[in-house]
């Protein structure tokens, strides 16, 4: 190492000018060095602060993977092999915490101490002898000053020994000041390169001591486990990477696919109608009255599960019951001047909820997925091959088959599930002979192939209606519900003994050219139901259907106007469906028509609560009533009470018996009540 240069203690007693000038350079060179080390030792210090935050930010770590075990994650799951992953790895991180504390200890001892003293001790006494020096430098002159001012003429020995004195003092001061200024001057050349060299010696041996730890730590076996760990890394990495790009050629894929389904009513060509569903889910506005003319619209999440219609809110948890829609009906409505809205009905008629879709579309899958769900299809092994097969018999219907025999065997039910053929004809009121064989049947023989449906009631004053005798002159009266007459005629209905109220709902009407045998009936539902399956017809007209001993009359429930009325005696024929009980209809026979004959006959299918064979019955007994009008009114009572008893084929039917007196003042809508005799 080269000489150092030193201040000539020698010649502080002289204090000459060079020396004086000599000083002011160690002077400035111990201030260059006091910077310095100041950056340095803050630089020091964020070292040891860096490693103490990294000693406790190891230590938290392995104690967070100590406690994965405990955590519960919703998609983690109970993962065995991450946990006892985290757990060795969380040992051998708690080992490197361990010589992370030593680590820190020894660049306290080693590197920040020394440096620490230097700043602290050497440094400030450089500066304290400095000061201690000015002030004896300024004493020293001011003493001199003082005794170059003693007077020749006067001298005083008191006052000339105070300032030798003083100068003696002074001057001394100065000098032993200046030469302990001096020495720690030149010390600190040397102190400078140990404050250098020894904190950053203690700083390599102290890492050096950690990296021997931690080679210590890491052995073999060690190194054998983070090799799998990497190899089990990289695996997951390359999972990863197929998985994204899987993801992102999805997301491409469906941003050209559901182009077309951004608009609200996509376009039906490109999106057909899927009918065989039993099962769907989606976003519909529930219609909620708040008065008695008001109502809201509120955007729910429904979906179906089972045979029941479930509704969710944005934000809830799981879904609610919305309805049962097990033997429900369905049908579009008008409501609010709002497109693609539906209702439905439950079976027994006390609950109905109006739906609105977004699209067509979906108006008419959830049309057609409820009513699927109706039938009870989904409890079938496959629920959408049986409703499509159902759909295809529907899409079949319209095209006439060579045999009536083989298209109706698989519709109706088995053997002991049937009611027998002998009892429905018999019930079903047919006046013509006895029915011929059914394998002797053919379906022009039933229905005529170009025969037109009318799916919609058209009311008397706008057109007549077939099969209605234009003579009864009951088109467009209203009914009053009090009882009482508006013209000194009574109506025939008024002296009529029975009657019966259903609700209804009108399916369509087509002319027939049989009307002895119910495969009729069969035959014109299975026509009109494919028909309206075919054609989209889902709005089906509500009436109040009223049963008397001399007509049937259709009446609008609003506005009690009777829409048509079917005279007795025309009705020939009347049946409800062999499997769905819900479904019933009548042959009225009537002059004139599209046959040749004088005589036609219209087939009228109408749907109702699970009252069909209610219906039928009721209109069996009118008919009974009719055929014994010869008998006093005692007789015909009796009749009826014979008639409902619950040996009776149908058990549910029961009638309202009534006197010509009792009649004028009974409400047409009561039902159930008991027989009463006349007075």
């Amino acid at each position: 190492m080269p000489g150092i240069d030193k201040l000539p203690i020698e010649e502080t007693l002289e204090d000459s000018p060079q020396t004086r000038s000599l000083l002011g350079v160690f002077e400035e060179d111990a201030t260059a060095i006091s910077n310095y080390m100041n950056q340095l030792y803050q630089a020091m210090h964020r070292i040891y602060d860096a490693q103490n935050e990294l000693s406790a930010a190891t230590h938290l770590t392995s104690k967070l993977l100590k406690e994965y075990e405990k955590q519960r994650f919703p998609l983690g799951g109970d993962d065995e092999v991450m946990s006892s992953t985290l757990q060795q790895f969380s040992k051998v991180i708690d080992e490197l915490s361990s010589c992370h504390a030593v680590l820190s200890t020894q660049l306290a001892d080693a590197m920040m101490f020394p440096i620490t003293q230097f700043k602290e001790r050497d440094l400030k006494e450089i500066l304290t002898l400095k000061e201690v020096f000015q002030i004896a430098s300024n004493d020293h002159d001011a003493a001199i000053n003082r005794y170059s001012r003693l007077s020749k003429k006067r001298e005083n020995d008191k006052v000339k020994y105070e300032v030798t004195e003083d100068v003696y003092t002074s001057r001394k001061k100065q000098h032993q000041t200046m030469m302990h200024y001096f020495c720690a001057l030149n010390t600190l050349q040397y102190k400078k390169k140990i404050a250098l060299l020894e904190p950053l010696l203690g700083y390599m041996q102290a890492q050096i001591s950690f990296f021997k730890m931690g080679s210590e730590n890491l052995n073999e076996q060690l190194e054998e486990f983070l090799a799998n760990i990497g190899t089990s890394v990289q695996n997951v990495r390359r999972e990863m990477d197929s998985d994204v790009e899987t993801m992102q050629q999805t997301i491409e894929d469906l941003e050209v696919a559901s182009d077309p389904l951004y608009v609200p009513d996509p376009d039906p060509t490109k999106f057909p109608v899927n009918r065989n569903l039993t099962r769907k889910a989606g976003y519909l506005n529930a219609r909620n009255k708040t008065g008695l003319v008001s109502s809201t619209w509120d955007r729910q999440f429904y979906f179906t599960q089972g045979g029941n219609l479930m509704s969710q809110a944005r934000g809830d948890v799981a879904g609610g019951l919305a309805m049962d829609i097990d033997n429900c009906s369905v049908m579009a409505v008008d409501c609010e001047d709002r497109r693609y809205c539906f209702q439905i009905t439950s079976f027994d008629g006390k609950k109905s909820s109006i739906l609105q879709a977004e699209s067509k579309k979906d108006h008419e899958e959830w049309i057609c997925t409820i009513n699927n769900i109706s039938k009870q299809i989904y409890l079938s092994e496959n629920p959408e091959e049986t409703a499509a097969r159902v759909n295809q018999s529907a899409l079949e219907a319209v095209t006439p088959s060579p045999s009536f025999q083989q298209r109706h065997e698989s519709l109706r039910p088995a053997g002991g599930q049937s009611r027998p053929l002998t009892a429905r004809t018999s019930s079903s009121g047919s006046l013509g002979s006895e029915s011929t064989s059914l394998a002797a049947l053919s379906l022009d023989s039933l229905v005529a192939p170009d025969t037109p449906i009318q799916f919609d009631i058209i009311s008397p004053v706008c057109e007549d209606q077939p099969g209605q005798a234009k003579a009864s002159g009951q088109g467009g009266r209203r009914t009053n519900p009090f009882g009482e007459s508006g013209g000194s005629t009574k109506s025939e209905t008024e002296d009529s003994i029975l009657h019966q109220l259903f609700i209804v709902r009108f399916l369509g009407s087509m002319e027939v050219k049989s009307d002895d045998h119910p495969d009729v009936v069969y035959e014109t539902m299975r026509q009109i139901l494919a028909a309206r399956a075919i054609h989209n017809i889902f709005r089906m007209t509500e009436s109040h259907l009223l049963v008397t001993c001399d007509c049937l009359k259709l009446i609008d429930p609003q506005t009690q106007v009777t829409r048509l009325t079917f005279p007795l005696p025309c009705v020939v024929l009347y049946a409800t469906h062999q499997e769905n009980k819900r479904l019933f209809g009548f042959v009225l026979r009537t002059s004139g028509g599209r046959s040749e004959s004088n005589l036609s006959s219209v087939c009228y299918i109408f749907e109702s609560n699970n009252e069909g064979e209610k219906i039928c019955d009721s209109v069996g007994l009118a008919k009974q009533i009719a055929l014994h009008a010869e008998l006093d009114l005692e007789e015909q009572s009796r009749l009826i009470a014979a008639s409902s008893r619950p040996n009776q084929a149908s058990s549910e039917g029961q009638f309202v018996v009534l006197s010509s007196s009792q009649s004028e003042e009974s409400d047409l809508g009561e039902e159930g009540k008991k027989r009463e005799s006349e007075a």
